[in-house]
């Protein structure tokens, strides 16, 4: 048969777990705080990439700044849907992917 534990030895099992309990707690906490470091990680790489990129275009074509953003989108629609830039931008994607390669 089992021996009966005391209600001493009770408490202590159950403070033991309740620790136990609170270290794994800390732990999940950890780990949610990591994977929204790493997602916000994601956002700023996102954000300089668009910015910068924005920046670009300003610089080449100046004349942009004046658009609205409505404008500037159906512009953006126009250029990247004539059948040269497409060509282009093909070109710059293979030639990007061969890089990797």
């Amino acid at each position: 048969m089992s021996k009966r534990k005391s209600l001493s030895q009770l408490e202590a099992e159950r403070a033991a777990y309740e620790q136990q309990l609170v270290q794994l707690q800390h732990k999940a906490q950890q780990y949610e705080n990591r994977i929204a470091y790493c997602e916000k990680g994601e956002r700023r790489k996102r954000t300089h990439r668009l910015i910068t990129r924005g920046a670009a275009v300003e610089s080449v074509a100046p004349a942009v700044k004046d658009l609205t953003e409505v404008e500037f989108y159906a512009f953006a629609q126009s250029v990247f849907a004539l059948p040269e830039v497409q060509s282009l931008l093909a070109e710059a994607v293979c030639s990007h992917d061969q890089g990797r390669a």
